[in-house]
């Protein structure tokens, strides 16, 4: 199974259209939040299960403000982060996943790239595809495959300069 995880589209889908072009095939895909609106058309766009919360900039949105989801036989909760202040640390959401029983917690909202492996839980954060703030400011996401024995694999991945579309959508 292979599975695009992204957050942080903000509007801007040029990005997020080369990301998914560049790595399809894939069998499902997971958005972290803050699609501003635009949660049909990135339905329509990923052509397969499409796994999506609200984020902070996702005002009057009927998104669940978090989900707990399977994956090949693992449980994730994904959220934005917002609610459990990852701008500030992550302790309270890798706590909130341990108690919750759940092998990865997913979450988007700083912008920041991050695969980490704390006490059993998985900590993934794809950055953003539109306004990335790690070094380098590139857009990046994770994509994530997971073997026929049941085993993760995470990559993080960023788009370059060269591959960036020079025209926005």
């Amino acid at each position: 199974m292979r599975v695009l995880i992204v957050s942080d589209t903000h509007k801007k889908h040029a990005n997020l259209i080369t990301i998914m072009e560049k790595e399809r095939p894939f069998d499902r895909m997971i958005h972290l939040g803050d699609a501003e609106g635009y949660e049909d058309y990135i339905t329509e766009l990923a052509g397969c299960p499409l796994d999506i919360v609200a984020g902070n900039n996702d005002f009057f949105s009927e998104l669940p403000k978090e989900k707990e989801i399977e994956i090949g036989g693992l449980k994730a909760l994904i959220t934005h982060g917002h609610y459990y202040y990852v701008s500030a640390g992550l302790e309270d959401i890798k706590k909130e996943a341990r108690g919750r029983g759940m092998d990865i917690v997913m979450f988007g909202h700083t912008h920041r790239p991050l695969i980490e492996k704390d006490h059993g839980v998985v900590a993934l954060n794809p950055g953003s595809t539109s306004y990335p703030r790690q070094d380098g400011h590139l857009p990046s996401y994770i994509v994530m495959e997971i073997d026929a024995n049941g085993t993760p694999d995470y990559q993080l991945k960023y788009l370059s300069e060269e591959e960036k579309p020079k025209k926005p959508l």
